[in-house]
């Protein structure tokens, strides 16, 4: 009898546990658990089980991008590697890799930013262990010929060339280094244009950059879909267990503050006139609500359904669109918002409407049933989003790249519920200031047309 109550007990024990635990996960905006587990070596696992049957998606988030090309003349490497990765090694060559790929019906690919580089593929659950033997290979035994490197690198100058044909590029490229002095978001991705002419020079370094990052401290392996953490675990420690931490830091410089408005311009006939307002803003934090709240107000100051929208767009059809918002970064970066301009001799007028309701912003609290609206649509939107393995390690690795944590993902929709009217206005003070604000512009003018 007593067995028998003691057995009861256990059973009520672990339901509550159940409940308390769903009850919990339930809350987050991600309604699935994250399994986390970090490696001796540094390298983090992070394994999301997902009723996708026979479908994983194996990611596999570097935590470098441009950000950590601080050396003078060394930029663009980050942008490299994405592409050299696909070299081969003594193993498996660049056919064999395809070939498996095809093997496994598995799309995969690679993409880099200013914060990191990401590596992805999507196939069969079943060939999980040859996933993990394939990239651990190249991440530990890439293997390429100068003449290999060379070749690479006038690819990569080719894909330069092609992207800085557009004025939109030209612009950013303008901005970002108009806005950034120190910082070395100051560069793109691809890099400044006179370090990708001397990649092919550059043969020694690339094999300091890929010993410097491609470690497991710098790593995440991330896999979502029809998988267990144990499975995941083993697999990552029989890889990757072995693959030997480093010790490279790099030293990143602060921004110094900015004291008054800059601009930066592009001169070109025959094109759209295009403004944007770029001001400097936070750097992400899941427990902060400046990102969040500045998200909220720009989707009520700039979305399709604002009045700003209506007015410019809409009615007056002095611009063809209006848009924009925050940059989700690990430093301190722009809030920019921007308009395609239909005639360039509107371009003050449209620039004086948006600083318009931007300063409206600083003293005019927002209806609480708008926040109230727009918070649910931001959130609802996500949600439906999380539909397939690839579409929740998508979304898991930018928090990644940010935190070194996929729980702050959770984090900081949660934080989206405390964002108040006063939090608005109080984040529209904060950022939207003349003297934080680099104004960048597309004109056939020879200097920029707005003040």
């Amino acid at each position: 009898m007593r067995n028998k109550i003691v057995a009861l007990l256990l059973l009520v024990l672990c339901t509550i546990s159940a409940v308390i635990a769903q009850t919990q996960q339930s809350s987050k905006i991600l309604p699935y658990p994250i399994h986390q587990k970090k490696l001796d070596n540094g390298l983090n696992v992070v394994t999301v089980p997902y009723n996708s049957p026979g479908i994983a998606a194996f990611y596999i988030v570097v935590r470098a991008g441009s950000r950590e090309e601080v050396e003078k003349g060394k930029t663009g490497f980050a942008h490299f590697f994405e592409h050299m990765m696909f070299r081969g090694t003594d193993k498996y060559s660049t056919e064999a890799y395809g070939d498996i790929m095809k093997e496994m019906g598995a799309a995969a690919n690679a993409n880099t930013s200013i914060d990191r580089t990401l590596y992805h593929m999507t196939g069969n659950a079943d060939m999980l262990d040859k996933m993990f033997e394939i990239e651990a290979d190249r991440f530990q035994n890439l293997k390429y010929s100068v003449h290999d490197f060379k070749t690479e690198a006038g690819a990569v100058k080719g894909e330069y060339t092609k992207n800085s044909a557009s004025p939109y590029q030209q612009l950013y490229e303008k901005l970002v280094s108009t806005a950034f002095t120190k910082h070395t978001y100051a560069h793109t991705t691809m890099g400044f244009f006179e370090d990708v002419v001397d990649m092919p020079n550059q043969y020694d370094y690339s094999l300091t950059f890929f010993d410097r990052f491609y470690r497991p401290e710098y790593t995440t392996i991330l896999v979502v879909g029809d998988v267990t953490p144990d499975k995941v675990n083993n697999l990552a420690q029989q890889y990757f267990g072995n693959w030997k931490r480093g010790n490279y830091k790099p030293d990143i410089a602060t921004e110094p503050k900015q004291t008054q408005t800059r601009y930066a311009h592009v001169q070109q006939q025959g094109f759209p006139p295009y403004l944007t307002l770029a001001f400097k803003g936070p750097a992400f934090s899941d427990n902060s609500k400046d990102l969040p709240a500045l998200s909220i107000l720009s989707n009520i100051l700039f979305s399709q359904n604002s009045d700003l929208y209506r007015k410019l767009v809409v009615q007056e059809q002095k611009a063809r669109f209006i848009g924009g918002g925050p940059q989700y970064s690990r430093d301190p970066n722009l809030v920019s918002y921007s308009a395609s301009v239909v005639n360039a001799n509107d371009m003050q007028y449209v620039k004086d409407e948006m600083m318009r309701v931007l300063n409206e912003a600083k003293t005019k609290p927002i209806d609480a049933q708008k926040i109230a609206d727009t918070k649910s649509r931001i959130k609802y939107s996500f949600a439906m989003s999380m539909d397939s393995p690839d579409a929740i390690a998508n979304s898991l690795s930018q928090y990644i790249w940010l935190t070194g944590n996929p729980e702050a993902l959770n984090n900081m929709y949660a934080v989206f519920d405390t964002v108040t009217a006063k939090d608005l206005m109080d984040v529209a003070k904060k950022y939207f200031t003349p003297t934080t604000l680099t104004v960048g512009t597309i004109a056939p003018s020879e200097k920029s047309p707005v003040k």
